[in-house]
């Protein structure tokens, strides 16, 4: 965001087209400069934050005594009435006055008259807009962990509806071992756990007033930043002017975290993709999150998922802005910094749109429970169970692997699966397979054994889902 340079209170009431600082300089801003310096059509959303932390500002003033309560009192009643022209749309936003904090003090000059000149005392748009960027982002972070929670409770409303659905587990997308449908959602209810962990944490960074570092170098006014703190509900006040309105490691902190969250709404986009096609048909997503083709009248497209996942690429090029635009920054505000507006806006609206629009979406999705137990019972998933069948008969557990593989090598030859095998074919191989081989290798009876904590057994599972519910206070 545009800033001045140096800590310097108001001065003369500028025109829309006077800039706040423009004592130093005799010739006017090239048009185009004001172009490319203006910062108001992105940073025009923190209005509601500047006008907070001005309000707070001014309160503060009139408790030190730097301003009179009377001026104190017409100016945050100023501030009001410019926010609601702001929410009314009848403040027009001018390049010439280059960012949120400038259009918002000329405004309040229309309104409050010269009194509006005392408003900038003590403090730098540079503390100013960290301030701005840490009060949006503190009520931003809270949504979007409600957001994320809203999500996981649809996942554990789903796991709760389909307690005893059987799917193939997938390593290298090749059918593995089966495992419950719940526990695999229930694999993605503790990524969001962790992304929600996350944002908590990153709340911690954020939650710092910046306010009364000035431009760098604190300022000589007698500023009560705790009284500051309190009315604006900050847990703690920076420590150090300079690092305060150079830290942007909050930001780059939530985008990385917002990125991680992407990234596993990005794998969850690709399994629903494969699992609603017709060559898997695991599930179909409902007509309200699914679009059609212009040509081809019977396509149902995910576009949802492909959309979130598709989207999970700009959140991780977000990041690598951010990082990129801080790397070789000098102590303390550089103007680059006015840069950082724009990937932490986009990240904050993609991740709440994916993950709102992902908490509806599994509402309507429809399971296909016989789709996914007839894919059980293909691809050799029992072939480990064969190799623990052997070792409970003693075998060690490589010569019983060796076993099992060369079981699948010869079913494979015979276009037969595992449990298809005769008594005499599985003689052939191992004289320590009984008849009870086929009861130990049916899939409730593998699922059932997978009682290791945080297994798939159907017990596990079920506490699992159990204490999920709890956490998010769900029957």
């Amino acid at each position: 965001m545009s800033q001045s340079g140096g800590n310097k209170s108001a001065g003369n009431q500028s025109g829309e087209n006077e800039k706040l600082w423009g004592g130093r300089f005799s010739q006017s801003t090239d048009e185009l400069v004001e172009k490319l310096n203006a910062s108001i059509d992105v940073d025009k959303r923190l209005y509601d934050s500047d006008i907070e932390g001005s309000i707070a500002h001014l309160k503060m003033m009139a408790e030190v005594s730097i301003i009179t309560r009377d001026e104190a009192d017409i100016l945050i009643k100023g501030l009001g009435q410019v926010k609601a022209r702001i929410e009314n749309n009848e403040m027009q936003f001018l390049a010439s006055l280059e960012d949120i904090h400038m259009h918002i003090e000329n405004e309040l000059g229309k309104v409050c008259g010269d009194v509006a000149q005392k408003l900038h005392t003590g403090r730098s748009r540079n503390d100013q807009i960290a301030l701005d960027v840490r009060i949006y982002l503190k009520k931003e972070t809270r949504i979007i962990i409600d957001l994320l929670a809203g999500f996981q409770r649809s996942l554990v409303r789903m796991a709760q509806s389909h307690p005893d659905v059987i799917m193939p587990g997938y390593t290298h997308l090749q059918r593995a071992q089966p495992v419950l449908f719940a526990h695999h959602l229930m694999a993605y209810y503790e990524m969001v756990k962790r992304d929600i962990q996350r944002f908590e944490d990153c709340l911690k960074r954020i939650d710092v007033m910046p306010l009364g570092a000035a431009a760098l170098a604190g300022t000589t006014y007698p500023l009560d930043r705790e009284f500051t703190r309190e009315v604006l509900a900050f847990s703690a006040v920076s420590d150090n002017s300079i690092d305060s309105v150079s830290d942007r490691d909050f930001v780059m902190e939530f985008i990385s975290h917002a990125a991680i969250a992407m990234i596993h709404f990005s794998r969850l986009s690709e399994e629903l993709i494969l699992w609603s096609s017709s060559e898997f048909s695991f599930i179909t997503i409902s007509d309200a999150f699914t679009t059609g083709s212009s040509i081809m009248p019977q396509k149902k497209n995910p576009d949802v998922a492909e959309l979130v996942r598709g989207k999970t690429g700009r959140v991780v090029g977000n990041l690598v802005s951010i990082l990129t635009l801080m790397k070789s920054l000098p102590m303390a505000y550089n103007k680059d910094m006015q840069e950082d507006k724009e990937p932490l806006f986009d990240t904050v609206d993609t991740l709440k749109i994916c993950a709102d629009v992902y908490t509806r979406m599994f509402k309507n999705i429809e399971v296909h429970k016989d789709r996914m137990l007839d894919a059980c019972t293909q691809g050799f998933l029992n072939a480990t169970d064969l190799a623990d069948y052997l070792v409970s008969k003693g075998l060690p557990f490589r010569k019983a692997h060796a076993v099992s593989g060369r079981a699948v090598a010869y079913a494979v030859n015979q276009k037969k699966e595992l449990h298809d095998l005769t008594l005499e074919e599985f003689k052939e191989l191992s004289e320590l397979i009984g008849p009870d081989v086929y009861s130990f290798i049916t899939l409730d009876k593998m699922i059932s054994r997978r009682i290791s904590y945080g297994g798939t057994s159907f017990d596990n599972v079920r506490q699992a889902v159990k204490k999920a519910a709890g956490e998010l206070g769900l029957q």
